[in-house]
């Protein structure tokens, strides 16, 4: 057990490494990204189904705020957590150069320690593009929740699942171990710039075993189900109109079975009931 800890400590630590190495480009480079602009947009579509007028939003892996600002806008309120200290200076620099610094706060703390945050009670909880998918239990951060819930609060997670299509197909490229990486039930290897760290997958099942009977499901939708993910970045502009006629079948049929269970990532929504 207490390696266990151990070796899930260090890869947070990565993670940390990781992303803030990543932090100075992580805008640039979603900005020169036409299929992570399409994804954003389809989350905030999403949310909207969800979040009330003047909502006090717990944002987990905040990044560098490119969220919690568009949060913010829509008159919500944001207080953001990310354990990489890069990316919380950017979101600092960004909350401090808008107009909304009285609408989001943000602080140094990773989602495995809620606990040292102040009791406070949030109406929604928000963790986008597979944050969750750098710890291997999601229990450690999903038992932590009710303590910052407001009764019938939601909580949505975008996760990366198991089955992604497009990476399946890379085995007949002969590309086998991309085709068949998110299987690992021991993490898989994943890298930016330069610095390692494991990734986990987890199917819809086990998101909403792991946050338990306190929660019920509302909605699950898949995102880049039928479309490529985002390291197909050349795709929409070699192949526009393919790509514009996979958005809009993704978009028509995110909800249903089996396109909101297999894709790049999924988007799911629980509300707490205790």
């Amino acid at each position: 057990m207490i390696v266990a800890l151990e070796n899930i400590e260090n890869n947070i630590e990565q993670v940390s490494k990781a992303f803030s190495a990543q932090a100075e480009h992580f805008d640039s480079d979603e900005e020169s990204n036409l299929i992570l602009q399409w994804m954003r947009k389809q989350i905030y579509h999403h949310e909207e189904e969800f979040l009330a007028p003047h909502s006090n939003i717990l944002e987990l892996n905040a990044g560098t705020g490119i969220d919690a600002v568009y949060f913010a806008q829509k008159g919500h309120s944001i207080f953001a957590i990310d354990n990489a200290p890069g990316m919380v200076h950017q979101l600092q620099k960004k909350i401090a150069k808008s107009q909304f610094q009285d609408r989001i706060q943000s602080v140094l703390c990773s989602f495995t320690q809620l606990q040292t945050l102040p009791a406070q009670q949030f109406g929604h909880v928000f963790s986008n593009f597979g944050g969750l998918n750098c710890i291997p239990n999601l229990k450690d951060v999903l038992h932590q929740l009710p303590r910052l819930l407001k009764p019938g609060a939601t909580v949505t997670c975008v996760i990366m699942p198991r089955l992604c299509p497009w990476e399946i197909a890379q085995a007949f490229r002969g590309k086998i171990r991309l085709a068949f990486r998110r299987f690992s039930r021991n993490g898989t290897s994943a890298h930016i710039d330069g610095v390692r760290f494991l990734s986990y997958y987890y199917s819809p099942g086990q998101v909403i075993e792991s946050f338990g009977n306190r929660f019920v499901l509302v909605r699950l939708r898949g995102l880049a189900s039928l479309s490529p993910p985002p390291y197909y970045d050349t795709f929409p502009g070699k192949h526009p109109r393919i790509y514009d006629l996979l958005t809009g079948l993704d978009e028509r049929f995110s909800t249903l079975p089996p396109f909101n269970r297999w894709a790049d990532h999924f988007i799911i929504t629980l509300k707490y009931q205790p």
